[in-house]
């Protein structure tokens, strides 16, 4: 029996795969079919003080071959209050209660976003919701004017500072695990400096999700001779398998350098169980899917969860702690493995295909013999011939 749920800073989910905040999580109607799904729990969009619209249309955009897409949305939401609301998360948890639900944020400045850690501290000390987690938003590059705290280290370190300060993460034990989302990092002294911040305020971080979209991207519509995506001057935010690689370098990284008490989510690129099984052997605790659920819909966890089971059983692995984090240095015994795997995959393809040529055979013949006995039989009804 294959076993694909983890506990992921403290918060069990029923699977290591679950929905990233932003597609298809702004309302509970839509949240409540990730609660169906086989997500293993459900993260709600990025929350900011009131609510906003986001930036004008078209602010999307997904390549005809599924390879990449962009977004430059602006953060639009319906605001924090709605996020925590009772009746939300109700509505969007419905028959699912043993699933976590969790929150997140990404204020316009420090000053909102500490203003929302504290409604949401004090919405779980009164008792009436259960919120599993937070997730504060330091990687968001599509708000006009605003910077990405994620690459501004010393805003980072003030940022972090600042919410440390506050009553909910001043005890001796946080009153909610918080997680961060970060940007993609591509020089090593960039994952070490933003390890090391993180790694100071080891005990209110929980966990770091990475990545975040690849800034400053652009597509030209090469008919009109304009961007893509109308806001920004057409630059947006990539995401999509384009990006899986750079995420699975960043998750690498990360768990390299980061202190063992605070787990790594990865977040970028994963359209398969195959990609979710490659950023846990990197050193995932848990996987968020963002684009595929974008374009797919919540049925993609379904899948995804799926495939992963099977890539499991396929290798014997039991559970995800057997092989979190393991990936092995390169070798020419893996090499030769590899190599052995494929030919095997590639002959187990061709007779799959002589098989099916075979059967198609064997049908046209089935029915060939079919049409030679109606024919007998209809000559005989007219006379044509005698039986």
């Amino acid at each position: 029996m294959v076993d694909i749920s983890v506990t992921l800073a403290g918060v069990p989910l029923t699977s290591c795969v679950y929905n990233a905040s932003g597609p298809r999580t702004g309302s509970s109607a839509a949240m409540s079919k990730i609660a169906k799904s086989a997500s293993g729990g459900v993260l709600a969009k990025s929350a900011t003080i009131a609510s906003q619209k986001g930036n004008d249309l078209p602010r999307t955009w997904h390549e005809d071959n599924g390879k990449a897409s962009l977004n430059s949305e602006g953060l639009p939401n319906s605001g924090i209050d709605y996020y925590i609301d009772p009746k939300t998360i109700s509505e969007t948890m419905g028959e699912s209660p043993t699933k976590p639900y969790m929150v997140s944020i990404s204020g316009k400045n420090i000053a909102d976003n500490l203003q929302m850690l504290q409604k949401i501290s004090s919405t779980i000390e009164s008792g009436s919701v259960n919120i599993a987690a937070v997730e504060l938003n330091l990687a968001c590059p599509n708000i006009v004017g605003k910077p990405t705290i994620g690459y501004d280290f010393e805003q980072m370190e003030d940022v972090m500072k600042q919410v440390a300060s506050l009553p909910c993460f001043s005890g001796s034990k946080p009153l909610f695990p918080l997680g961060v989302k970060m940007p993609p990092y591509f020089d090593r002294p960039h994952f070490e400096m933003a390890a090391a911040v993180l790694n100071k305020y080891k005990h209110i971080v929980s966990y770091a999700a990475s990545i975040n979209t690849i800034g400053n991207a652009l597509a030209i519509d090469y008919h009109a001779e304009m961007p893509v995506i109308r806001a920004k001057g057409g630059f947006a935010g990539l995401s999509g398998p384009a990006v899986k690689y750079t995420a699975l370098a960043n998750v690498k990284q990360m768990r390299e350098l980061l202190d063992n008490s605070i787990d790594v989510v990865g977040a970028g690129g994963v359209q398969t169980g195959r990609d979710a099984f490659e950023m846990i052997l990197c050193g995932a605790t848990a996987v968020q899917v963002g684009t595929c659920h974008w374009t797919e819909g919540p049925g993609c966890f379904d899948r995804i969860c799926d495939e992963l089971k099977a890539i499991m059983k396929d290798k014997g692995y039991g559970n995800v702690e057997d092989f979190r984090g393991k990936l092995k240095e390169w070798s020419k015994e893996g090499v030769a493995l590899s190599r052995q795997m494929k030919m095997k995959s590639k002959k187990s393809d061709t007779s799959g295909d002589v098989q099916l040529k075979a059967s198609n055979n064997n049908s046209s013949l089935i029915i060939a013999i079919l049409f030679a006995i109606i024919a007998v039989l209809l000559a005989d009804k007219l006379n044509i011939v005698s039986l």
